[in-house]
């Protein structure tokens, strides 16, 4: 249901003035188009927040990957100590993740992703007296923690933003954020040369070069306190004091996201498309400047195109997932999601196969357009597993592909037991494996992969008011429960999305 220019008020029947939006909304006040180039409050402002904010933390957690062959020099570091620092990097966001989803669930995205960006922003300061091998790893698990801003960033795009555009608005945000690690690999050789020419020696260079991604960091968490809203008609402690939001209580939330399969098998997937682009975005830049003996910046120029991809794949993962919707309903979001993972992982192995420079490096673009499409593919899906607990399955979800890194670098990149290329192919298998449990989702009002909908009539209200007991119904709580299962009808599919009305029991 969409409806021009009109605020809660004015839904309930309510005498004030009504409020005003720029974009057209729906029922729930989220935006029914995306404007990229707009910059309208709350929806338009909270994407640029959103994805800078993110862009911020990912320059300063993958900051340091594109000067190891200085860092490795200056602090004498081993070939396990890298991957171990590489791998503390990811790791801390595993449970960080889940915490912000449910952190966002009961405070809101707003408040939750600027206190985690400020509390890790000292860590990408003091990095800068990293003084041994403890203390770099130590440095680098502490930065890790502000990439779990991303369940934020995915969680207020799920807020702003209906059904038919989630998976764009989700795509873009996301993958806007994520070229902050392909941009990292350009800006730090870049400053790191500004300085060492200023006349800094290169141990000090470095060290100083690590203020701009910190300072970068703090000025995003400000902008999202000051700028940021949580959702269309206003914060939540504001909602909350006014009535028009109830305050949820942890336990229901967290057990409706814990308890939900789809989350779990959205995690493990996950962990083989974003855990598989963390990993790369760890040691891309040392595999040319190491196999193919390169420059350091020439290195870092080609392992930056694999970050920078983003700027148009995941986007394009969230734009199929939005396109093949309309036509085909959640059954066309998960094929799609498929069929784009597992080509990530084939030409994943054709990159560990390859051993030319120009056929590394066009392998390379080719898989990395993949996998990160599937990564906007997957919070395409996201939105829908739940409306209670939409927080705790982005955190999960989220988590997931941290897990998934730091498995991948722990089995196949720590130390010397395999080469790059070795394990780069055997990442790949690990990507095509890991893909097929996404045809075990299965929604009973739309179907899955292989399955139609439920043959017993359940309806969007049917699923998505399950997570609300009788007492809470009684209070009103499942309201919003209600319209978004009304505006999520267009998951049916284009044949089937007004064949079913709302049984009057549930209004």
């Amino acid at each position: 249901m969409e409806v021009e220019g009109r605020d809660m008020a004015s839904i309930r029947g309510d005498t004030d003035e009504p409020r005003k939006f720029d974009l057209p909304v729906d029922s729930e006040h989220k935006a029914t188009e995306f404007r990229v180039l707009s910059t309208a409050a709350p929806h338009m402002r909270a994407f640029h927040l959103s994805w800078v904010s993110f862009f911020s933390c990912f320059v300063s957690t993958f900051a340091a990957p594109p000067l190891l062959p200085i860092i490795r020099d200056n602090l004498n570091l081993t070939a396990t100590d890298i991957g171990n620092a590489g791998i503390a990097s990811v790791s801390g966001a595993v449970f960080a993740r889940i915490a912000m989803g449910t952190t966002c669930d009961l405070f809101g995205p707003r408040l939750a992703s600027a206190s985690l960006i400020l509390i890790t922003a000292p860590a990408v300061y003091f990095t800068s007296i990293a003084s041994s091998p403890i203390s770099f790893l130590l440095l680098r698990f502490c930065t890790g923690f502000s990439i779990a801003t991303f369940v934020s960033t995915q969680f207020w795009m799920s807020s702003m933003f209906s059904g038919p555009v989630v998976g764009t608005a989700n795509g873009v945000a996301g993958g806007w954020g994520n070229l902050g690690g392909g941009a990292t690999q350009l800006i730090m050789p870049l400053v790191f040369g500004v300085i060492r020419d200023i006349g800094a020696i290169k141990f000090t260079a470095w060290r100083i070069a690590f203020f701009i991604p910190a300072l970068f960091q703090t000025l995003a968490a400000f902008a999202v306190l000051i700028f940021g809203q949580d959702l269309p008609d206003g914060n939540f402690s504001g909602l909350q004091n006014s009535g028009d939001k109830q305050k949820d209580e942890f336990s229901r939330v967290f057990y409706h996201g814990a308890t939900n399969y789809r989350g779990w098998i959205l995690a493990l997937t996950y962990g083989y498309c974003f855990g598989v682009e963390l990993t790369v975005d760890n040691i891309i830049a040392e595999y040319f400047y190491d196999r193919f003996n390169l420059e350091l910046h020439t290195a870092g120029m080609i392992a930056a195109s694999f970050g920078l991809a983003n700027i148009v794949s995941r986007p394009a993962g969230g734009m199929i997932s939005d396109i093949t919707a309309k036509r085909f309903g959640m059954r066309g979001r998960l094929w799609a999601l498929w069929v784009m993972q597992t080509l990530g992982g084939v030409f994943c192995v054709i990159l560990g196969q390859v051993g030319s420079l120009t056929a590394s490096i066009i392998v390379m673009i080719i898989f990395s357009m993949f996998v990160q499409a599937a990564c906007g593919l997957t919070f395409g899906v996201v939105p829908f597993v739940s409306r209670r607990s939409l927080g705790v399955i982005s955190g999960m979800t989220g988590g997931g592909g941290n897990v998934g890194a730091v498995l991948t670098q722990l089995i196949f990149f720590k130390g010397s037991k395999y080469s790059k290329e070795t394990g780069i192919t055997l990442m790949g298998v690990m990507i095509i494996c890991c893909t097929l449990p996404i045809m075990l989702i299965y929604f009973p009002q739309w179907g899955g992969m292989f399955c139609g909908p439920s043959k017993n009539i359940t309806t969007e209200e049917d699923y998505y008011l399950s997570e609300w007991n009788s007492k809470e119904k009684q209070k009103g709580f499942h309201q919003s429960s209600l319209k978004f299962a009304d505006n999520s009808r267009s998951e049916r599919g284009r044949s089937r999305v007004n064949t079913t009305t709302i049984p009057p029991n549930q209004v």
